[in-house]
């Protein structure tokens, strides 16, 4: 069993946030997981973009809000 970091990109509305997890590589053929423990923080911090509540969602990694471009015609 190897692990390796990684850094999860979820995008909830106008926020996009990066959370870093462990990829856990096994011989088995669901491989590469994650831990319970990551699992958890990662929904964690999905329902905390849902909701708004930036704060708490900072606390898990960097958030970050989309602006759109405005067209120049």
């Amino acid at each position: 069993m190897k692990k390796r970091p990684y850094l999860k990109i979820i995008r909830e509305g106008n926020h996009v946030a990066e959370i870093e997890i462990m990829l856990i590589d096994t011989d088995f053929d669901w491989s590469p997981c994650i831990s319970l423990e990551d699992a958890t923080r990662l929904d964690e911090m999905r329902e905390a973009l849902r909701r708004g509540d930036i704060e708490l969602a900072s606390r898990y990694g960097k958030v970050y809000t989309l602006k759109a471009v405005e067209k120049n015609d």
